[in-house]
């Protein structure tokens, strides 16, 4: 499966969760850590728990992979999913402003995801 199928299936679980502001950023030619970083963020920790469930749950029916590391569970309001060549961040509002991973790779690429949210 490639990267791009793998961002599908995360971009449209997230949006199917009602994620915020989810983004795309290609960072392969930047670091040797993954190919790009879906950065999402939900309203509570709850809510930031229930978005990481559905994107490994749907990786998991769709791709049949599992991530190969998972971050921050149990009431973190910062999960990171690890897919290899896609690393997912989802936080909670207040933390993501915090790091502002955006801004930090802000040399990448942003990809146009348009096409998979409803």
């Amino acid at each position: 499966m490639t990267a791009e199928q793998k961002l599908e299936i995360i971009v449209k679980a997230l949006d199917s969760k009602k994620a915020e502001d989810i983004r795309v950023i290609k960072v392969r030619d930047l670091t040797i850590l993954a190919d790009y970083f879906v950065i999402a963020d939900g309203t509570s920790n709850t809510q930031t728990r229930a978005l990481a469930d559905e994107t490994e749950y749907q990786m998991k029916e769709q791709a049949k992979i599992s991530p190969d590391s998972v971050q921050g569970n149990n009431g973190s309001n910062w999960i990171i999913l690890d897919y290899t060549d896609v690393v997912v961040h989802v936080f909670n509002k207040e933390q993501r402003e915090f790091y502002s991973l955006e801004r930090l790779w802000s040399d990448g690429e942003d990809i146009d995801i348009s096409q998979w949210l409803k």
